[in-house]
């Protein structure tokens, strides 16, 4: 049979889609190939919320053409957001592409690749949009030992963000009911897997238009508690959220339900009222942090992440200073600091008073100082502490070393040593070089 390699950019849940295809072609018995110079079929699954991310897969695509002139019968595909944005302008512009497919149609890449490998046919496009869309992402191709897992439990935005693209290329909020992805979380466990990571655009306002509260619970939080309850599940996670979906009942699922990690990703995006109200943000500073006052009483523990552009239109140096002193007030854990880039289709990108790269580049500087010196500090306090991680297998650094995470979702590199592999070992953290830990196990007597 053939063989398929996918290449995935952007997000988590371009990862896990990606999986989704990967395993309906194995199903079909085609092989899975390690590099694109074996692959008799190369997909690139994409991402449109930066331009960065467009052209990189654009340039890309450009290379893998002249792969295709040696091999006339390769077959080059696009999926996701940018084959959803930009549909069969993709083909008449890069005329060896066979194969484009939207985020909602991932679930018949298969169907489609066999159409091109075995007529010859001509190239397919398809961006419609289909009901139930979100119900087609639920298998999973799993590495021997594997022990953490993505789980896909909803598509699409209804936020509106001014600067974001994802509700054009994602479509509306749609969920998926708690019981099919339960019985999804009981099958990954059943094969091994101890720790699951909830995924959705705005993934804490999961379920709002379809499912009840209960008992004063959110749906939300009532597939967290299901999820939890799954035999072997040990730790929970989710992304990625937005503020305004932290109410209470979830704030306090940090304390209440023991497998949900204290890891709170809260997107801040800017510290300025004035940007925030022109992002279409829908909290303002002091909300912001509010909210962060009501986390940390509820576990003081907690790791803190967030998401930061800079650049927006119109903000000023008074709106920039204010971002940067929020952020040295929070102290946060973890940041993805991205420079404003304008999107088609996105009210942001009509707007006056855009950002030259160099003011960008400059603030998202000062920005990574801050958090730098922030997360050094912290991770140098923990030097000497015992805690537990799932080793997750081998670092990405270093073939003498593998890899696992603390519940705050804090990466710590240890010895390899295969006995290790997919356990919660306690560790004592012994060196620190700010966003990675060193630990060795604590030896039990």
């Amino acid at each position: 049979m053939p063989s398929v390699y996918i290449k995935t950019y952007g997000c988590q849940m371009n990862e896990r889609d990606s999986e989704q295809v990967l395993q309906q072609l194995a199903a079909k018995g085609y092989e899975l190939a390690l590099t694109e110079s074996s692959a008799d079929v190369i997909l690139l699954n994409t991402c449109s919320v930066r331009d960065m991310a467009e052209q990189t897969a654009l340039n890309k695509m450009k290379h893998l053409q002249g792969m295709k002139k040696k091999n006339p019968n390769l077959v080059l595909g696009f999926l996701g957001c940018m084959a959803q944005s930009q549909g069969q302008s993709l083909v008449d512009s890069l005329p060896d592409v066979d194969l484009v497919v939207g985020t909602q149609k991932f679930h018949q890449v298969a169907d489609y690749v066999d159409q091109l490998i075995t007529n010859k046919s001509e190239s397919i496009v398809d961006i419609a949009e289909e009901n139930s869309s979100q119900n087609t992402i639920r298998d999973h191709v799993l590495k021997p030992k594997q022990v953490t897992a993505f789980v896909s439990i909803m598509q699409g935005c209804n936020m509106h963000c001014t600067f974001c693209i994802v509700p054009f290329t994602r479509g509306s909020e749609r969920s998926r009911p708690i019981a099919e992805i339960t019985q999804e979380v009981k099958i990954l466990a059943a094969n091994g897997v101890k720790e699951v990571t909830l995924l959705g655009q705005i993934v804490n306002l999961y379920g709002r238009h379809e499912f009840p509260k209960i008992d004063g619970k959110s749906p939300f939080v009532q597939l967290l508690e299901s999820v939890a309850a799954v035999p072997g599940i040990q730790r929970v996670r989710f992304t990625s959220p937005h503020p305004i979906g932290y109410r209470t009942d979830l704030i306090h699922a940090f304390k209440n339900i023991p497998e949900l990690c204290e890891h709170v990703h809260l997107p801040l995006q800017s510290g300025s009222n004035r940007i925030l109200k022109a992002m279409h943000r829908s909290y303002t500073r002091e909300r912001y942090l509010k909210l962060v006052e009501e986390i940390r009483k509820v576990n003081p523990t907690v790791g803190l992440t967030t998401d930061v552009i800079v650049g927006f239109p119109g903000e000023t140096e008074e709106d920039f200073q204010q971002t940067k002193s929020l952020m040295k007030e929070v102290g946060f854990d973890q940041a993805f600091i991205f420079r404003y880039s304008p999107r088609k289709e996105t009210p942001a990108a009509e707007m006056g008073d855009q950002h030259t790269e160099e003011t960008k580049l400059r603030w998202n500087q000062e920005l990574l100082e801050v958090l730098n010196s922030g997360v050094k500090e912290r991770s140098q306090s923990m030097v000497g502490q015992e805690i537990e991680i799932l080793i997750e297998g081998e670092s990405k650094y270093s073939d003498e070393r593998f890899e696992g995470r603390t519940r705050t979702n804090k990466l710590v590199l240890i010895e390899a040593n295969e006995r290790w592999r997919g356990e919660i070992l306690k560790v004592k953290i012994t060196e620190s070089t700010g966003f990675t830990l060193y630990a060795e196990p604590v030896i039990q007597l």
